[in-house]
């Protein structure tokens, strides 16, 4: 049997999450995880603390895109 795609992964994943993972969300945003931190450290997507852990709520990376796409309509 063959290994997974990337698309087949993206399409398997656990729509149930609350709290995802930078590097889920970068997956989803489909940017690097340096960028997906740095939007964090500037406020531009949103995450929450868990412990000393980092979380982004799974509907962030929608809202984000919906700024960015109504800022450019704004344009």
């Amino acid at each position: 049997m063959a290994e997974p795609t990337t698309l087949s992964l993206a399409l398997t994943e656990d729509p149930t999450l609350v709290l995802l993972t930078v590097e889920e969300a970068a997956r989803r945003l489909r940017i690097g995880r340096t960028t997906c931190y740095g939007l964090i450290r500037t406020g531009e997507l949103e995450s929450v603390p868990v412990g000393r852990l980092r979380r982004v709520p799974a509907d962030a990376p929608a809202a984000y895109v919906t700024r960015l796409r109504t800022a450019q309509r704004a344009a």
